[in-house]
């Protein structure tokens, strides 16, 4: 008996499609340009071709589904198609973390993307063993982690601020958990709620505050505490270093109070 089904057709756009952030917003019918470093992955590493699909964000309007138009040597062309999904909602959720040595704050960038947070904001205490960031370099490497994740919302990389000019300008309305270190040593007497408990009950508006390599000082620590805001929350038993506090933080919140419900 001969099978006379019909070929199944290929799913449109296919999975293994590129992913890219461009400027928007954007339209059906636009004819989107790709220069240097976009244009050489698209054409040299992922060696597309006219008619091969690739997928566009605008951080806008949403993901759109592009054709490759003109290649050329060191630029090409996508023509916008059709839209495929609105841009995401992502829970209204700001890590502020204390700047660490690079690698390790490469790390906090790219996966506060991939856990979906809103905005990051770098803090600089007084252990912190960096006072700076290069904004341009941070902004790229959240796209990246973006476009990996399949996200259509950038989150907001601000600039750094002081932990004092942070706590003075902070909102009455936004609940900020505090990561306290000392929560892992009964003798610092300090009290503190377990962190799953206190995400579940902390509100809509949310911020998780992580210290630096050297934990905060006491002073800061006890100015956070005075802080209407501030609610100190414990990581388990253990002291976590500053990029795996940061990430168990994040998860957790979105695991309990966040999009993972």
């Amino acid at each position: 008996m001969t099978d006379t089904a019909a070929p199944r057709t290929p799913a449109w756009p296919p999975r293994s499609a590129p992913r890219l952030f461009v400027p928007g917003p954007l339209a059906e019918g636009d004819v989107v340009p790709v220069e240097g470093p976009q244009a050489h992955y698209l054409g040299r590493v992922m060696r597309l071709s006219p008619g091969d699909a690739v997928i566009l964000c605008d951080d806008v309007t949403g993901e759109w589904v592009a054709r490759v138009g003109d290649v050329g040597k060191r630029a090409l062309s996508l023509i916008v198609e059709a839209r495929l999904r609105g841009r995401e909602g992502v829970p209204d959720l700001t890590l502020c973390a204390c700047l660490l040595k690079k690698d390790r704050f490469d790390l906090v960038l790219e996966k506060a993307t991939e856990l979906g947070v809103a905005r990051i904001q770098p803090v600089i205490a007084r252990r912190c063993v960096a006072d700076s960031l290069n904004m341009e370099r941070a902004r790229a490497l959240v796209t990246e982690a973006a476009e990996q994740c399949a996200r259509t919302a950038l989150p907001e990389v601000l600039a750094p601020m002081k932990l004092s000019a942070l706590l003075a300008g902070w909102p009455a309305e936004r609940t900020l958990f505090f990561a306290d270190e000392a929560a892992a040593h009964p003798e610092g007497g300090l009290p503190t709620a377990p962190a799953a408990e206190a995400f579940r009950t902390g509100g809509p508006l949310a911020a998780i505050l992580i210290g630096p390599e050297g934990g905060f000082e006491d002073g800061e620590r006890a100015a956070i505490r005075a802080l209407a805001a501030a609610r100190p929350v414990a990581l388990g038993p253990r002291i976590l270093r500053g990029e795996t506090a940061a990430i168990a933080a994040l998860a957790l919140w979105m695991g309990v109070a966040g999009d993972w419900q």
